[in-house]
C-alpha cells in the first residue's frame, strides 16, 4: 500500500531524528528533529541526514528543537556549499533559530514554504 512510512533514524539522550515519507507521493522526504543538537550529536545528525538523502533535497522540520548550537546549524545550513548545491530545506524554523541564522549571516528569505538553505 502507499501509506506513510515512519522510521527512527537516530536517538540519544538529547535528540531524536524521525524520517517520514509517503512512497506514493512526489513530495520530498521529510525529517523531524526533536530535542537538542550540540557538538555531542551534530556529527550523528549529519550522518543520519546523509543516509536518507534522496532526490534533489530533503525537508527538515526544526520546530520541535529546544536548542541548537553552531555545530548543529552548520550541519543544517551547509554554509561552505554554494546555495545551488545545498540539499536541505528547513521548515518550521523557530524565531530563536531564525535569530541565530541571522547572527551567523546564514539566513535566506524563504521561498514558498521552505527556507532554501
Amino acid at each position: 500500500m502507499g501509506g506513510l512510512e515512519e522510521r527512527l533514524l537516530y536517538q540519544d539522550d538529547q535528540l531524536k531524528i524521525m524520517m517520514r515519507r509517503n512512497p506514493a507521493s512526489p513530495e520530498p522526504l521529510a525529517v523531524t528533529l526533536i530535542g537538542e543538537i550540540d557538538a555531542t550529536n551534530s556529527h550523528a545528525l549529519a550522518g543520519a541526514l546523509a543516509s536518507c538523502r534522496q532526490g534533489s533535497y530533503i525537508v527538515v522540520d526544526t520546530g520541535e528543537l529546544t536548542f541548537i548550537d553552531v555545530s548543529g546549524l552548520r550541519v543544517l545550513v551547509m554554509p561552505t556549499l554554494p546555495p545551488s548545491q545545498r540539499w536541505i530545506r528547513l521548515h518550521n524554523v523557530t524565531p530563536y533559530q531564525r535569530r541565530l541564522l541571522r547572527m551567523m549571516g546564514w539566513y535566506y528569505e524563504p521561498r514558498a514554504h521552505h527556507l532554501p538553505i
